[in-house]
């Protein structure tokens, strides 16, 4: 019998680890689930203000050639050969479009109703300057406030 054979043992620590355990797994899962329920939000958030200002700069650039053509004509809705600028074709500006309604020698108003994330979104403004916040998002302030709410919280 030989004698000088050694035993060898290996020890838990020593040997070699492949792949993940259960619980590292369930754990990197968790962050990301956390992670994702406060980014996605936050991101839906900030991709509506960033196409609102579509709808507010084009209704300002709306009432300054409704301003100009009034000056020039003294009214608001056609005179004789000049067409007033709510019945031209009103371009769309991102996600909103645009329609004008109660146009008249002294009265206008233009619309900008909104689609896609924007769908809920619908901003007026009329010939006495009164911008107002027609419809809104959940959560994002009152409908009939007197000003374009563009943040979060009724903010205009």
């Amino acid at each position: 019998m030989n004698c000088n054979k050694k035993i060898q043992f290996r020890s838990l620590s020593n040997s070699l680890q492949n792949g993940f355990t259960l619980i590292e797994l369930m754990i990197t899962v968790a962050i990301i689930g956390i992670l994702a329920a406060i980014a996605i939000p936050q991101y839906s958030d900030y991709v509506i203000r960033a196409s609102l200002p579509d709808a507010t700069s084009t209704l300002m650039a709306m009432r300054a050639k409704m301003e100009q053509h009034f000056q020039d004509n003294r009214r608001y809705d056609d005179s004789g050969t000049f067409i007033s600028p709510c019945n031209q074709t009103i371009a769309s500006a991102g996600k909103f479009t645009f329609a004008c309604s109660n146009v008249a020698p002294t009265t206008y108003t233009v619309t900008a109703t909104g689609s896609g994330v924007v769908a809920l979104f619908t901003y007026s403004i009329d010939q006495a300057n009164t911008q107002r916040t027609v419809s809104v998002k959940p959560g994002w302030g009152a409908a009939t406030t007197a000003c374009w709410i563009t943040k979060k919280g009724g903010t205009c």
